[in-house]
């Protein structure tokens, strides 16, 4: 692999373990040449996915855009980084086992809105008003009071 910082062409691994879930390989690497040192992060990788955007151009699946998008929406929020890492994986698999080799970014932005509703509300929200592209006040506040009253149908049914 190459050097990130002088870019030589060969880098020597000094550790490897297995993440929590056991799902990637988390090496320490370093340098011969500049003596640098840096983490890579192995996974499997079942297809090369692409997805279509909404404008109809292709691109290939980035799992890195679903974590920082999920990041970003529970930013500040009672949800751990583990708990972020283990739903992107659940996406990222649940995208993988479709068996489709393309998939398009609603698709994509279903599957991540069902796994921030079970994670946390509040972001749920702050995804879905991204997502859905309001363009109205009065849209935003009618799908929140829709959320609300689910959550309440939620609460009742647990009583």
């Amino acid at each position: 692999m190459r050097c990130p910082f002088c870019g030589h062409e060969e880098t020597q691994v000094k550790d490897s373990r297995p993440s929590d879930d056991g799902t990637s390989i988390r090496r320490r690497r370093s340098c011969p040449s500049c003596g640098g040192r840096f983490t890579t992060h192995e996974r499997i990788q079942l297809r090369e996915i692409m997805v279509t955007k909404s404008d109809g151009t292709t691109q290939a699946f980035d799992r890195d855009k679903i974590h920082r998008s999920m990041r970003v929406a529970l930013r500040k929020r009672p949800v751990t980084l583990d708990q972020i890492e283990k739903a992107v994986t659940g996406i990222v698999r649940q995208v993988e086992s479709s068996g489709e080799t393309e998939t398009t970014t609603q698709d994509i932005g279903h599957i991540v809105m069902n796994a921030l509703v079970e994670l946390d509300i509040v972001g749920y929200i702050r995804y879905a008003s991204v997502y859905k592209d309001f363009r109205e006040p009065e849209e935003f506040s009618k799908f929140v009071a829709e959320i609300q009253n689910l959550q309440n149908e939620k609460n009742i049914k647990a009583e």
